[in-house]
Protein backbone atom coordinates (compact mmCIF):
# COMPACT_ATOMS: atom_id res chain seq x y z
CA UNK A 1 0.00 0.00 0.00
CA UNK A 2 2.81 2.45 1.16
CA UNK A 3 4.35 1.98 -2.41
CA UNK A 4 1.09 2.40 -4.55
CA UNK A 5 0.39 5.35 -2.72
CA UNK A 6 4.39 6.49 -3.36
CA UNK A 7 4.13 5.82 -6.76
CA UNK A 8 0.50 7.97 -7.07
CA UNK A 9 2.38 11.27 -5.78
CA UNK A 10 5.85 10.08 -8.00
CA UNK A 11 2.83 10.59 -10.92
CA UNK A 12 1.21 13.72 -9.73
CA UNK A 13 4.83 15.44 -8.66
CA UNK A 14 6.90 14.27 -11.45
CA UNK A 15 3.88 13.81 -14.30
CA UNK A 16 4.04 11.87 -17.29
CA UNK A 17 5.33 12.24 -20.92
CA UNK A 18 3.20 11.79 -23.07
CA UNK A 19 1.02 12.76 -26.26
CA UNK A 20 -0.55 16.16 -26.15
CA UNK A 21 -4.13 15.69 -24.77
CA UNK A 22 -7.15 16.06 -26.96
CA UNK A 23 -7.79 19.71 -26.77
CA UNK A 24 -11.44 19.47 -27.97
CA UNK A 25 -12.10 17.62 -24.81
CA UNK A 26 -10.67 20.53 -22.50
CA UNK A 27 -11.94 23.50 -24.78
CA UNK A 28 -15.44 22.06 -24.50
CA UNK A 29 -15.60 20.74 -20.88
CA UNK A 30 -13.80 24.43 -19.79
CA UNK A 31 -16.88 26.42 -22.22
CA UNK A 32 -19.66 23.88 -20.83
CA UNK A 33 -18.56 24.67 -16.90
CA UNK A 34 -17.80 28.37 -17.35
CA UNK A 35 -20.84 29.04 -19.10
CA UNK A 36 -22.92 26.97 -16.86
CA UNK A 37 -21.32 29.63 -13.97
CA UNK A 38 -22.94 32.13 -15.99
CA UNK A 39 -25.85 31.06 -16.87
CA UNK A 40 -26.78 29.86 -12.90
CA UNK A 41 -25.70 33.67 -12.45
CA UNK A 42 -28.75 34.76 -14.46
CA UNK A 43 -31.15 31.89 -13.62
CA UNK A 44 -30.87 31.95 -10.33
CA UNK A 45 -31.10 36.03 -9.55
CA UNK A 46 -34.61 35.77 -9.01
CA UNK A 47 -34.79 33.02 -6.34
CA UNK A 48 -31.44 33.59 -4.78
CA UNK A 49 -32.54 37.59 -3.87
CA UNK A 50 -35.58 36.06 -2.71
CA UNK A 51 -34.42 33.33 -0.86
CA UNK A 52 -31.09 34.86 0.37
CA UNK A 53 -31.13 38.60 -0.35
CA UNK A 54 -28.31 37.80 -3.02
CA UNK A 55 -29.02 37.68 -6.31
CA UNK A 56 -25.68 35.87 -7.02
CA UNK A 57 -26.06 33.48 -4.49
CA UNK A 58 -26.04 30.36 -6.23
CA UNK A 59 -23.25 30.87 -9.36
CA UNK A 60 -21.06 32.09 -5.85
CA UNK A 61 -22.01 28.89 -3.78
CA UNK A 62 -21.91 26.56 -7.35
CA UNK A 63 -18.17 28.63 -7.88
CA UNK A 64 -16.70 28.00 -4.83
CA UNK A 65 -17.96 24.42 -3.79
CA UNK A 66 -18.59 22.62 -7.18
CA UNK A 67 -16.21 24.39 -9.36
CA UNK A 68 -12.92 25.03 -7.69
CA UNK A 69 -12.86 21.42 -6.27
CA UNK A 70 -14.02 20.22 -9.50
CA UNK A 71 -11.11 22.29 -11.25
CA UNK A 72 -8.51 20.48 -8.68
CA UNK A 73 -9.39 16.95 -9.72
CA UNK A 74 -9.40 17.82 -13.41
CA UNK A 75 -6.03 18.93 -13.15
CA UNK A 76 -5.19 16.12 -10.97
CA UNK A 77 -6.97 13.17 -12.43
CA UNK A 78 -5.52 14.63 -15.68
CA UNK A 79 -2.25 14.44 -14.17
CA UNK A 80 -1.99 11.43 -12.73
CA UNK A 81 -1.57 8.15 -14.63
CA UNK A 82 -5.01 6.86 -14.78
CA UNK A 83 -3.91 2.87 -14.03
CA UNK A 84 -3.50 3.93 -10.10
CA UNK A 85 -7.52 3.90 -9.76
CA UNK A 86 -7.96 0.55 -10.54
CA UNK A 87 -5.72 -0.21 -7.60
CA UNK A 88 -8.35 2.09 -5.75
CA UNK A 89 -11.62 0.60 -6.94
CA UNK A 90 -12.47 -1.42 -4.75
CA UNK A 91 -11.72 1.04 -1.23
CA UNK A 92 -13.42 3.83 -3.38
CA UNK A 93 -16.69 1.76 -3.93
CA UNK A 94 -16.85 0.59 -0.59
CA UNK A 95 -16.39 4.07 0.87
CA UNK A 96 -19.46 5.15 -1.96
CA UNK A 97 -21.58 2.80 -0.44
CA UNK A 98 -20.85 3.75 3.17
CA UNK A 99 -21.95 7.13 2.29
CA UNK A 100 -25.05 6.15 0.36
CA UNK A 101 -26.13 4.09 3.59
CA UNK A 102 -25.07 7.27 5.70
CA UNK A 103 -28.29 9.43 4.00
CA UNK A 104 -30.43 7.55 6.13
CA UNK A 105 -28.85 8.28 9.36
CA UNK A 106 -30.59 10.65 11.05
CA UNK A 107 -28.44 13.98 12.11
CA UNK A 108 -26.26 13.62 8.94
CA UNK A 109 -28.78 12.68 6.54
CA UNK A 110 -30.64 15.64 4.90
CA UNK A 111 -33.23 16.11 2.49
CA UNK A 112 -33.21 20.12 1.71
CA UNK A 113 -36.91 20.97 1.73
CA UNK A 114 -36.90 17.85 -1.23
CA UNK A 115 -39.18 14.42 -0.92
CA UNK A 116 -35.53 13.19 -1.69
CA UNK A 117 -33.29 12.39 1.43
CA UNK A 118 -30.11 12.12 -0.73
CA UNK A 119 -27.61 14.58 0.94
CA UNK A 120 -25.35 14.27 3.84
CA UNK A 121 -24.80 17.08 5.91
CA UNK A 122 -20.68 17.13 7.95
CA UNK A 123 -19.40 19.98 9.32
CA UNK A 124 -21.77 22.57 7.52
CA UNK A 125 -20.66 21.49 4.25
CA UNK A 126 -23.52 19.48 1.90
CA UNK A 127 -22.43 16.53 -0.13
CA UNK A 128 -24.77 14.12 -2.52
CA UNK A 129 -23.10 10.78 -2.48
CA UNK A 130 -25.23 9.31 -5.41
CA UNK A 131 -23.18 12.33 -7.64
CA UNK A 132 -19.85 10.63 -6.52
CA UNK A 133 -21.07 6.81 -6.77
CA UNK A 134 -21.61 7.16 -10.37
CA UNK A 135 -17.53 8.13 -10.32
CA UNK A 136 -16.72 5.42 -8.38
CA UNK A 137 -19.04 2.73 -9.41
CA UNK A 138 -17.56 3.10 -13.13
CA UNK A 139 -14.18 3.00 -11.64
CA UNK A 140 -14.91 -0.16 -10.32
CA UNK A 141 -16.68 -1.97 -13.36
CA UNK A 142 -13.77 -0.75 -15.46
CA UNK A 143 -11.79 -2.66 -13.20
CA UNK A 144 -13.66 -5.96 -12.69
CA UNK A 145 -14.53 -6.58 -16.09
CA UNK A 146 -10.74 -5.57 -18.14
CA UNK A 147 -9.33 -7.88 -14.97
CA UNK A 148 -11.84 -10.67 -16.12
CA UNK A 149 -11.51 -11.00 -19.35
CA UNK A 150 -14.10 -11.13 -22.58
CA UNK A 151 -14.82 -14.99 -22.03
CA UNK A 152 -15.53 -14.92 -18.00
CA UNK A 153 -17.76 -12.00 -18.42
CA UNK A 154 -20.03 -13.63 -20.61
CA UNK A 155 -20.41 -16.34 -18.19
CA UNK A 156 -23.11 -16.22 -15.85
CA UNK A 157 -22.04 -17.70 -12.71
CA UNK A 158 -18.17 -15.23 -12.95
CA UNK A 159 -19.26 -12.25 -15.27
CA UNK A 160 -22.80 -11.76 -15.13
CA UNK A 161 -24.34 -12.34 -11.68
CA UNK A 162 -21.43 -10.86 -9.75
CA UNK A 163 -22.27 -7.62 -11.80
CA UNK A 164 -25.80 -7.68 -10.92
CA UNK A 165 -25.54 -8.35 -7.47
CA UNK A 166 -23.25 -5.67 -7.25
CA UNK A 167 -25.59 -2.85 -9.21
CA UNK A 168 -28.59 -4.13 -7.24
CA UNK A 169 -27.38 -3.18 -4.07
CA UNK A 170 -26.08 0.21 -5.76
CA UNK A 171 -29.79 0.70 -7.64
CA UNK A 172 -31.57 0.20 -4.59
CA UNK A 173 -29.70 2.18 -2.35
CA UNK A 174 -30.24 5.11 -4.63
CA UNK A 175 -33.75 4.54 -5.00
CA UNK A 176 -34.51 4.09 -1.33
CA UNK A 177 -33.81 7.86 -1.28
CA UNK A 178 -35.92 7.88 -3.38
CA UNK A 179 -34.00 9.07 -6.90
CA UNK A 180 -34.95 7.13 -9.53
CA UNK A 181 -33.33 9.96 -12.23
CA UNK A 182 -29.72 9.54 -10.66
CA UNK A 183 -30.48 5.65 -10.70
CA UNK A 184 -31.51 6.05 -14.40
CA UNK A 185 -27.89 7.18 -14.91
CA UNK A 186 -25.79 4.53 -12.77
CA UNK A 187 -28.03 1.49 -14.84
CA UNK A 188 -27.40 3.38 -18.41
CA UNK A 189 -23.23 3.51 -17.08
CA UNK A 190 -23.17 -0.17 -15.70
CA UNK A 191 -24.90 -1.45 -18.99
CA UNK A 192 -22.53 0.10 -21.41
CA UNK A 193 -19.38 -1.03 -19.86
CA UNK A 194 -20.85 -4.30 -19.37
CA UNK A 195 -21.83 -4.47 -23.23
CA UNK A 196 -17.78 -3.05 -24.38
CA UNK A 197 -16.72 -5.26 -22.11
CA UNK A 198 -17.80 -8.32 -24.09
CA UNK A 199 -20.83 -9.03 -22.13
CA UNK A 200 -23.95 -11.14 -24.13
CA UNK A 201 -26.41 -9.69 -25.87
CA UNK A 202 -28.74 -12.63 -24.05
CA UNK A 203 -28.07 -11.12 -20.34
CA UNK A 204 -28.53 -7.30 -21.45
CA UNK A 205 -32.06 -8.56 -22.76
CA UNK A 206 -32.83 -10.33 -19.40
CA UNK A 207 -31.77 -6.62 -17.85
CA UNK A 208 -34.48 -4.95 -20.24
CA UNK A 209 -36.96 -7.18 -19.09
CA UNK A 210 -36.23 -7.15 -15.02
CA UNK A 211 -36.14 -3.17 -16.40
CA UNK A 212 -39.82 -3.39 -17.56
CA UNK A 213 -40.55 -4.90 -14.66
CA UNK A 214 -39.36 -3.20 -12.65
CA UNK A 215 -40.56 0.34 -13.53
CA UNK A 216 -43.89 -1.22 -13.23
CA UNK A 217 -43.35 -2.07 -9.97
CA UNK A 218 -42.17 1.32 -8.78
CA UNK A 219 -44.97 2.78 -10.70
CA UNK A 220 -47.30 0.86 -8.49
CA UNK A 221 -45.38 1.48 -5.33
CA UNK A 222 -45.64 5.16 -6.09
CA UNK A 223 -48.49 6.38 -8.52
CA UNK A 224 -46.82 9.96 -9.10
CA UNK A 225 -44.60 8.41 -11.64
CA UNK A 226 -47.41 7.26 -13.24
CA UNK A 227 -48.82 11.12 -13.23
CA UNK A 228 -45.33 12.00 -14.72
CA UNK A 229 -45.72 9.59 -17.52
CA UNK A 230 -49.24 10.00 -18.68
CA UNK A 231 -48.37 14.17 -18.49
CA UNK A 232 -45.41 13.54 -20.97
CA UNK A 233 -47.41 11.75 -22.89
CA UNK A 234 -50.40 14.58 -22.49
CA UNK A 235 -48.83 17.70 -20.81
CA UNK A 236 -51.92 19.61 -21.90
CA UNK A 237 -53.96 17.58 -19.28
CA UNK A 238 -53.98 19.19 -15.60
CA UNK A 239 -51.69 22.44 -16.76
CA UNK A 240 -51.94 23.63 -12.97
CA UNK A 241 -51.39 20.72 -11.27
CA UNK A 242 -48.64 17.69 -12.06
CA UNK A 243 -48.31 18.96 -15.86
CA UNK A 244 -47.35 22.47 -14.50
CA UNK A 245 -43.82 22.44 -14.75
CA UNK A 246 -43.40 20.52 -18.47
CA UNK A 247 -46.16 23.09 -19.67
CA UNK A 248 -44.39 26.29 -17.93
CA UNK A 249 -40.83 24.80 -19.21
CA UNK A 250 -42.04 24.69 -22.95
CA UNK A 251 -43.64 27.80 -22.72
CA UNK A 252 -40.05 29.26 -22.41
CA UNK A 253 -38.22 27.73 -24.51
CA UNK A 254 -40.92 28.72 -26.82
CA UNK A 255 -41.09 32.07 -26.13
CA UNK A 256 -36.77 32.43 -26.71
CA UNK A 257 -37.65 32.39 -30.30
CA UNK A 258 -34.37 32.22 -32.74
CA UNK A 259 -32.04 34.52 -30.71
CA UNK A 260 -33.72 34.84 -27.22
CA UNK A 261 -34.82 37.42 -24.66
CA UNK A 262 -31.44 38.24 -24.08
CA UNK A 263 -29.30 37.53 -21.53
CA UNK A 264 -31.11 38.08 -18.29
CA UNK A 265 -34.07 39.06 -19.29
CA UNK A 266 -35.99 35.49 -18.81
CA UNK A 267 -39.70 35.85 -17.72
CA UNK A 268 -40.14 31.90 -16.56
CA UNK A 269 -37.36 32.78 -13.78
CA UNK A 270 -39.20 35.09 -11.52
CA UNK A 271 -41.37 32.35 -9.73
CA UNK A 272 -43.12 30.75 -12.57
CA UNK A 273 -40.99 28.11 -13.76
CA UNK A 274 -39.69 25.48 -10.84
CA UNK A 275 -36.19 24.32 -10.48
CA UNK A 276 -34.93 27.57 -12.65
CA UNK A 277 -31.45 26.88 -11.28
CA UNK A 278 -31.63 23.09 -11.78
CA UNK A 279 -33.17 20.92 -13.47
CA UNK A 280 -35.01 23.97 -15.62
CA UNK A 281 -31.87 25.85 -16.35
CA UNK A 282 -31.78 24.87 -19.96
CA UNK A 283 -35.37 26.47 -20.48
CA UNK A 284 -34.18 29.29 -19.00
CA UNK A 285 -30.92 29.48 -21.02
CA UNK A 286 -33.17 29.00 -24.43
CA UNK A 287 -35.94 31.62 -23.50
CA UNK A 288 -32.91 34.29 -22.88
CA UNK A 289 -30.10 33.26 -25.53
CA UNK A 290 -32.84 31.48 -28.26
CA UNK A 291 -33.11 28.57 -30.49
CA UNK A 292 -29.42 28.79 -32.04
CA UNK A 293 -27.22 28.95 -29.03
CA UNK A 294 -29.34 25.85 -27.68
CA UNK A 295 -28.69 23.82 -30.28
CA UNK A 296 -24.62 24.90 -30.38
CA UNK A 297 -25.03 23.64 -26.67
CA UNK A 298 -26.62 20.55 -27.55
CA UNK A 299 -24.09 20.06 -30.65
CA UNK A 300 -21.04 20.77 -28.18
CA UNK A 301 -22.42 17.20 -25.97
CA UNK A 302 -22.69 15.44 -29.74
CA UNK A 303 -18.92 16.68 -30.30
CA UNK A 304 -18.13 15.08 -26.55
CA UNK A 305 -19.89 11.81 -27.71
CA UNK A 306 -17.75 11.88 -30.77
CA UNK A 307 -14.45 12.51 -29.41
CA UNK A 308 -15.01 10.29 -26.76
CA UNK A 309 -15.76 7.31 -28.91
CA UNK A 310 -13.00 7.96 -31.14
CA UNK A 311 -10.82 8.32 -27.76
CA UNK A 312 -12.11 4.79 -27.13
CA UNK A 313 -11.06 3.06 -30.28
CA UNK A 314 -7.91 4.26 -29.85
CA UNK A 315 -7.20 2.60 -26.59
CA UNK A 316 -5.39 -0.52 -26.20
CA UNK A 317 -5.76 -1.28 -22.78
CA UNK A 318 -9.32 -2.39 -21.79
CA UNK A 319 -9.64 -0.76 -18.61
CA UNK A 320 -9.03 2.69 -20.20
CA UNK A 321 -11.45 2.17 -22.60
CA UNK A 322 -13.97 1.19 -20.60
CA UNK A 323 -13.56 3.72 -18.61
CA UNK A 324 -14.19 6.19 -21.27
CA UNK A 325 -17.20 4.30 -22.74
CA UNK A 326 -18.72 4.89 -19.25
CA UNK A 327 -17.60 8.05 -18.44
CA UNK A 328 -19.37 8.91 -22.16
CA UNK A 329 -22.69 7.32 -21.59
CA UNK A 330 -22.59 9.06 -18.49
CA UNK A 331 -22.52 12.77 -19.46
CA UNK A 332 -24.14 11.92 -22.39
CA UNK A 333 -27.39 10.15 -21.61
CA UNK A 334 -27.54 12.65 -18.68
CA UNK A 335 -28.02 15.47 -20.87
CA UNK A 336 -29.94 13.97 -23.23
CA UNK A 337 -32.56 13.40 -20.58
CA UNK A 338 -32.07 16.33 -18.90
CA UNK A 339 -32.69 18.49 -22.64
CA UNK A 340 -35.66 15.68 -23.93
CA UNK A 341 -37.46 16.23 -20.32
CA UNK A 342 -37.51 20.13 -21.01
CA UNK A 343 -38.61 20.09 -25.08
CA UNK A 344 -41.49 17.50 -23.76
CA UNK A 345 -39.91 14.07 -25.73
CA UNK A 346 -38.98 12.32 -22.30
CA UNK A 347 -40.71 12.58 -18.83
CA UNK A 348 -39.33 14.43 -16.45
CA UNK A 349 -36.84 12.62 -14.42
CA UNK A 350 -35.19 15.95 -11.73
CA UNK A 351 -31.48 14.78 -13.49
CA UNK A 352 -29.47 17.83 -13.61
CA UNK A 353 -27.78 18.79 -16.98
CA UNK A 354 -23.94 18.28 -16.88
CA UNK A 355 -21.67 21.19 -16.04
CA UNK A 356 -24.37 24.37 -16.29
CA UNK A 357 -26.91 22.67 -13.67
CA UNK A 358 -26.67 23.72 -9.97
CA UNK A 359 -25.27 21.15 -7.70
CA UNK A 360 -21.56 21.28 -5.88
CA UNK A 361 -21.30 17.79 -5.92
CA UNK A 362 -22.58 17.28 -9.42
CA UNK A 363 -19.93 19.66 -10.99
CA UNK A 364 -17.25 18.02 -8.89
CA UNK A 365 -17.58 14.68 -10.46
CA UNK A 366 -18.49 15.87 -13.47
CA UNK A 367 -14.93 17.69 -13.96
CA UNK A 368 -13.04 14.88 -12.21
CA UNK A 369 -14.56 12.15 -15.04
CA UNK A 370 -13.67 15.08 -17.33
CA UNK A 371 -9.92 14.91 -16.48
CA UNK A 372 -10.04 10.64 -16.67
CA UNK A 373 -11.05 11.61 -20.46
CA UNK A 374 -7.86 14.06 -20.57
CA UNK A 375 -5.77 11.69 -19.04
CA UNK A 376 -6.29 8.67 -21.13
CA UNK A 377 -6.47 11.16 -24.26
CA UNK A 378 -2.74 11.80 -23.49
CA UNK A 379 -1.91 8.42 -23.00
CA UNK A 380 -4.25 5.99 -25.25
CA UNK A 381 -1.90 5.12 -27.81
CA UNK A 382 1.22 4.19 -25.13
CA UNK A 383 -0.58 1.60 -23.94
Amino acid sequence: MKLRIKTIFQDIIKGRRDDPPDWYLVGIVGFLSIFGLVALSSAGAAVGWDKFGDSYFYAKHQLLFGFLPGLFLFLLLSRLNYYQLKTLAVPMLLVSIGLLISVFIPGIGSDHGTFAKSWINLFGYSFQPSEAVKLTFLIYLAALFSAKGEKTVQDFNYGFLPFIVVLLVVVSLVLLQPDFGTASIIIAISLAVYFVAGGRLLHLTWLAVAGIGGLAVLIKVSPYRLKRLTTFLHPEFDPQGIGYHINQALLAVGSGGWFGRGFGHSRQKFAYLPEVYGDSIFAVMAEELGFIFSVLVLALFVVLMWRSFRLACRCREPFARLLVVGIVAWLVTQAFLNIGAIIGILPLTGVPLPFISYGGTALTMCLAAAGILVNISRQADNR
